[in-house]
This record gives structure tokens, C-alpha cells and sequence, in this order.
């Protein structure tokens, strides 16, 4: 987000309307009174007294009641109060009496944007700088404003020229720096940051949005040093300690990882802005947690819940409109997954909708999604606001929001209700924390009967598992050989495909047990960075593993990667974040996946999918015995290799990468809940049957 510029208390001076009689009805003497309320009531205000300032400005205009700055000010104290329609009544007032004040416009346009009227806000800091164009304050705010429309080029050229009117202006260069950022010119983006910090070097936030930008180059140990920076400057700032030890995750990098795991916990614990919801995921598997952290994220985005307009009356109409939202329409692991279900969803009986907030990349998975829906709706460039006028001028009857709590989501379209009947679904393994959630999408085995208190939302349990998969979904033709991927010919492979983020020390261990238990055997892992790998090659080291049994993969092609998983010979999970996408790939491959429950949602995935499958003897529930279930398949091949013919026999079978079977299970669901809500029931959870789907 862009950074929000300090409120100026622009005092605009002029002895007409301010000091003398603005009308017949106000004397001098009143004006001069009124005058001297508001100088004491401005500095209050500059002191940040805004309750006593407000008082004094209440008095001035009892004595003037059209002294424009008193009434600038108590606007602007509405503002900072966050008391958006009051400060837009005062603005509209402020502005009647005079239209053309530049530093009023500029503030009256702040407000207007946080209050979502982007157009609107728009007009009001174009009509400031066509009064004053070099206005450098309005320019950045422009370019704020723009960035929240997704005009990011734009935002880039009102920053660039508050920057040339003021070179030592840092916030404009930070402001830069997040829009590119947000263009993925990541480079350039390092540039801004170094400026702003150059010019502000005690800006936290420049550190902060540094190290996201090093993140994402996957310079992991100068992000980890930007954080640790920002966290020195503000100890306390708000999800900094958590994104702090991802990133360290992300690069296995564990040597202060108990002390910044503790201190994360015991923030969440406290309900404290610590760690975002996604990457608590990779930490913890208490549920209780991780619903905290979902509900403190949601009450600093929408710390007022939002009062939806009712639904008018519809018409009856012959299909159910589903509408599906979300950021990732394009070569992404959950549009992977999903894309078979839009195309079998039954258009006799539903509508389906996508409505995409992410980039237009233009790759196949783009394409053929955008086939796929009966309507593509593009709406990254639209307000939350706007996106909620669109959706709600199409009657859907159910939107399922499809990111949750993840990269790119937009929690404000759902706050202020798109539809009737809002579902969490797929994009994030867990509770969104929110009351304007009615359900979430799910099966028995990732939320049980003790687990289902931890989820604001009813739950709607599939007959299978509730995560689809693509019968499309390629894999190269191609034959890998051992040697062509550096593998030992008659070692035993164990591999795990997942993000190095889900490795913890716990989970690492375990695989060095099972190493040391069974000679000739490596483990096979994604190569992230190199610096991830030597730390890897160390910690192995140091568990008495000789580092060179630790065997690392590129990145290749989607179809070339699940044509490589052959040569494996056992896939091993972590916790407490499950395989997920990289189970169900491993799966389709045809290789065995041996997983370990725990209570989260996340934690129980690869769960759901191997008993979908067939497999439900590759899931343990206790580590000790994931250590001896996988050390028992590798000392015994004709065991292995009975799992291995299974899985091949059960895999176009079984319900998991049955599309159509899935798609009427979760056709059943939406019919349910429409019901439910047609005929003025309250939401509640609620099973498909297998028997309703047949």
C-alpha cells in the first residue's frame, strides 16, 4: 500500500473572509473572536489534541459560521479520526465556500479515496493541480490514489513528477518504489527504496517494503537484513517479526529460528498484529492461532464492519449465478487445480462468472480459462467498490472468493457483500476470520468434528476431498533416466517438492532420521536458491548426514517436473503445512506421497487426497510413526511397489481426479445453500452425500 502523506494543516491565510466580517451578519469583533478560537484551536491540533482542537473549532464557527479554515480543520480532524462520512459532509461545506483552495481539494480527495469513491477522488486532485501544478503533495497523493486503481504506469508518472518538482521528497520515492513493485521491475523498484531510505533513513517502512522487493528476487539474506533494520526502528510494527522469519524460512535459515518462533506465537497468542495469516500456515498447527491471526488481519482492514445495502427483490431466474473471484487467473498452482471445474460445471442449471483481479499475462492457463467461464470480468483496475456495484447489477446468487487470505486478495468486495451467499474456497487452507464469510468449502478430513469451532464460517463438507484436480493437466512424454537428473541409479529417492518456506527444523530432522535408517538412500528437494541449498547441505551435516545425499532439482517446465517424479521413489510430507498442490501433481505422476496429520486445515490436505485416492495407508498421525512407516516402504520393495500399482490402478478410478464426480458434488453444495437462502433459512453447515451426487 502506498504510504498515506501526514495531514497538513494548511492554514489558508487572507484577511477577507478569515479576520473581517464575512457578512452582514458577523461583526469584526465576532470575526476577530472567531479568529482567536481557531488559533488556539490549531495549535491544540498541531499538538495532535484533536478532541480539544475540535472544540475550539466548534467555537470559532459558533461565531463565524462560515470560517473556512475552522471548518477545514474539524473536516480534517473527521479524517483523522476516521470518521470518513462526516469528513466528506464537512469537505462538500468547505468546498462550497470556496472551490478552488488546492490544499483542500488535495485533502478533500484523501478522504474520497479512502472512501473507496475513487473517480471521485480522481476529479478532486486533478482540479487541485490545474490550480496549482507544482502542488508536490497532490501529485504524490495522485499517484496513491491511482495505484489503488491499479493504473500503476499512471502512479508512476505523478510520482516521478513529484520527485522532479521536490528531488529531496523521500515519501514520493517509497510511493515509486511500490509501484514498481507492484509492476514486477523489481530492480527498479531496489532504486526507489535506496532513495527513500537515503533521504529518510529512519523509515521503517522503506525497509520494510525493501526486504518484500528482495523477497521476491529471492536475495532472501539482504531481505532478511532490510527486516531486521525495519524491526529495529519499530520494534512493534505491525506483521513485520512474522514476515521477517518467513523470509528466513524461505532460505532455511534456522539458527535464530526457536527465539523468532516464540516471539511470533506468543504475539498471536496476544492477538497482536505479528505474522500474517498465510505464513502462520508454515508455523503452527493450532487452529485456535491461526484463526486469531485471520481475525486481526481482517479488523485492521476493516476495523469497522461495513453496513451492505440489502438486496433488492430479484427475479426468478432459470440458472444459479456463480460468481468466482479471484487474483491467481493465470499460470498459477490454484488455477491448475480449479480449471477443470469451471469447464464441467453444468450451464443448464448455473451461470458461472470469473471476476479477475490479477495480472493479464496472456500465457495458456489464462487463455483457456478465459474459455472456460461463460463471463471473464477483468477487475483489476476497479475499486472494491466498483467490483461490488458490478457484481451486484448481475444478481449473482453465490460468490466464492477464491484467495482468501492470500497474495492479491480482496477481502473489501466481500465485506460489502457481492452476493447473498459468500463461500471461502481453495486459495487459502483455512478460516478467513470474517463475519461477511457464510461458508467454507471443505471435506471430514481437513476439519473434523473438534476443529469446525475454529472456523468463522459454516462448513460444507464434500462427499471426497475437497480439492479438484484437472484430468488435463500435462505430463511430458519424455522418459527421464536417473542419470539425466544427477540421481544415483540404485539409490532409494525420497524427494518432497514442496516451497522451502514449509521445511521446518522438526520436519527436517525427521528426514535425517529416515536417511540414517536406510543406507543408499538421498533426498530429493526444489533448489530455491543456492544459499538455500547450503544451508540445507549444512543443517544435514550437522545431523550426521553426509551433505552430498541431499540431491537438489531446477526448475523446469510444469509437464517435464511431473514426468521427473517417476525416477522417485517415495514422497515425503512436511508439517505443519502439507503438501498441497505438490501432492495432488505427485499423485497424478503416479508417485506414492507418505504424509503426517495434525489439526490445522493445512496440516491434513494430503490427507484428504490420498484417502480420495485410494491410499488411505500412506497417511500417519503421529511422526514417530511417518519415521517408521517410510523407513518400513523403503527396506521393503514388493511393499512399495504393491502402493506404487495401486495408485496406478486407483488413479483415473477414484474419485480425486474425477472432474465431472467433483463438479456435481460441488453443484449439490451450491444448490443446498441457494435453497437454504431462497427459502430465509440460516446459515449452517451442512454435508453432501455421495448418494446426492450420484
Amino acid at each position: 500500500m502506498a504510504l498515506k502523506l501526514v495531514i497538513q494543516l494548511y492554514l489558508r491565510f487572507g484577511v477577507a473572509k478569515n479576520f473581517a466580517p464575512a457578512s452582514r451578519s458577523v461583526s469584526a469583533v465576532d470575526a476577530m473572536k472567531a479568529h482567536s478560537r481557531f488559533q488556539d484551536g490549531l495549535a491544540l491540533h498541531q499538538h495532535g489534541q484533536l478532541k480539544e482542537a475540535q472544540t475550539f473549532y466548534e467555537r470559532a464557527l459558533k461565531w463565524q459560521p462560515n470560517h473556512f479554515d475552522a471548518l477545514h480543520m474539524l473536516a480534517l480532524i473527521a479524517y483523522q479520526t476516521q470518521q470518513l462520512d462526516r469528513a466528506e459532509t464537512l469537505f462538500l461545506k468547505v468546498l462550497k465556500l470556496d472551490p478552488d483552495v488546492p490544499h483542500a481539494l488535495n485533502n478533500f480527495g484523501n478522504v474520497l479515496q479512502d472512501l473507496g469513491k475513487f473517480k471521485s477522488a480522481l476529479v478532486r486532485f486533478d482540479r487541485a493541480l490545474e490550480l496549482e501544478p507544482n502542488y508536490v503533495e497532490a501529485h504524490n497523493n495522485r499517484g496513491d490514489l491511482l495505484q489503488n486503481m491499479g493504473r500503476w504506469e499512471e502512479a508512476l508518472e505523478s510520482y516521478s513528477r513529484a520527485i522532479t518538482l521536490s528531488p529531496q521528497y523521500a515519501v514520493a520515492y517509497y510511493n515509486r518504489g511500490n509501484a514498481l513493485n507492484a509492476l514486477g521491475r523489481l530492480d527498479e523498484a531496489l532504486q526507489s527504496y535506496d532513495a527513500a531510505i537515503a533521504l529518510a533513513p529512519e523509515d521503517a517502512n522503506a525497509y520494510a517494503n525493501r526486504g518484500n522487493a528482495l523477497s521476491s528476487l529471492k536475495k532472501y539474506r539482504e531481505a532478511a537484513q532490510s527486516f531486521d533494520r525495519a524491526i529495529e526502528l519499530t520494534p512493534h510494527a505491525p506483521y513485520l517479526s512474522g514476515t521477517r522469519l518467513h523470509v528466513n524460512m524461505q532460505m532455511c535459515d534456522w539458527r535464530l529460528y526457536d527465539r523468532h518462533l516464540t516471539e511470533v506465537l506468543d504475539a498471536v497468542r496476544a492477538d497482536q498484529p505479528a505474522c500474517l495469516p498465510f505464513p502462520l500456515l508454515a508455523l503452527t498447527s493450532d487452529p485456535l492461532l491461526q484463526q486469531r491471526a485471520a481475525q486481526v488481519w481482517i479488523r485492521s482492514k476493516h476495523p469497522v464492519p461495513k453496513v451492505s445495502a440489502p438486496f433488492s427483490k430479484r427475479q426468478s431466474k432459470p440458472r444459479i449465478r456463480i460468481g468466482y473471484f479471484s487474483a491467481d487467473f493465470f499460470n498459477h498452482p490454484v488455477a491448475h487445480l480449479i480449471a477443470g471445474l469451471f469447464e464441467a460445471h453444468d450451464r443448464s442449471t448455473f451461470e458461472v462468472f470469473a471476476f479477475s483481479s490479477g495480472p493479464d499475462t496472456r500465457d495458456d492457463m489464462r487463455l483457456r480459462l478465459e474459455k472456460g467461464f461463460e463471463h471473464f470480468i477483468d477487475v483489476k483496475t476497479e475499486s472494491d467498490a466498483q467490483v461490488v456495484a458490478r457484481a451486484r447489477e448481475l444478481e449473482l446468487d453465490i460468490a466464492v472468493d477464491l484467495s482468501g487470505l492470500t497474495t492479491g486478495c480482496r477481502p473489501g468486495i466481500f465485506s460489502a457483500r457481492v452476493a447473498p451467499i459468500q463461500i471461502n474456497y481453495l486459495g487459502y487452507p483455512g478460516t478467513m476470520g470474517a463475519a461477511f464469510m457464510d461458508y467454507i468449502l471443505a471435506d471430514s478430513t481437513v476439519i473434523t468434528s473438534e476443529t469446525e469451532a475454529f472456523f468463522n464460517e459454516k462448513v460444507i463438507y464434500l462427499p471426497h476431498s475437497y480439492q479438484p484436480n484437472d484430468r488435463k493437466r500435462a505430463v511430458s512424454p519424455h522418459r527421464f533416466t536417473r542419470a539425466e537428473l544427477s540421481l544415483p541409479e540404485q539409490a532409494f529417492i525420497f524427494c518432497c517438492f514442496n516451497n522451502n518456506y514449509k521445511i521446518t527444523p522438526e520436519t527436517f530432522s525427521q528426514w535425517m532420521t529416515i536417511l540414517h535408517a536406510v543406507p543408499d538412500s538421498i533426498l530429493w528437494l526444489l533448489q530455491a536458491s543456492t544459499e538455500t541449498a547450503d544451508n540445507l547441505r549444512r543443517e544435514a551435516q550437522a545431523r550426521g548426514v553426509a551433505p552430498e545425499r541431499l540431491i537438489f532439482a531446477p526448475k523446469v517446465p510444469m509437464d517435464q517436473h511431473l514426468a521427473r517424479q517417476r525416477c522417485a521413489d517415495l514422497f515425503l510430507d512436511s508439517l505443519p503445512y502439507n503438501a498441497h498442490t505438490t501432492a495432488s501433481d505427485a499423485l497424478w505422476a503416479g508417485l506414492p506421497v507418505l504424509t503426517c496429520t495434525e489439526p490445522a486445515f493445512a496440516s491434513r490436505v494430503a490427507a484428504s487426497l490420498l484417502k480420495a485416492v485410494g491410499l488411505p495407508e500412506l497417511v500417519t498421525h503421529e511422526r514417530s510413526e511417518f519415521e517408521a512407516k517410510a523407513i518400513a516402504l523403503a527396506m521393503d520393495r514388493a511393499q512399495l511397489d504393491a502402493v506404487r500399482a495401486k495408485l496406478e490402478r486407483n488413479r483415473l478410478q477414484a474419485p480425486l481426479f474425477d472432474i465431472e464426480r467433483f463438479a456435481r458434488g460441488v453443484e449439490r453444495a451450491f444448490t443446498l445453500v441457494h435453497e437454504r437462502q431462497q427459502a430465509g433459512q440460516p446459515v449452517a453447515s451442512l454435508r453432501v452425500t455421495e448418494e446426492s451426487v450420484l
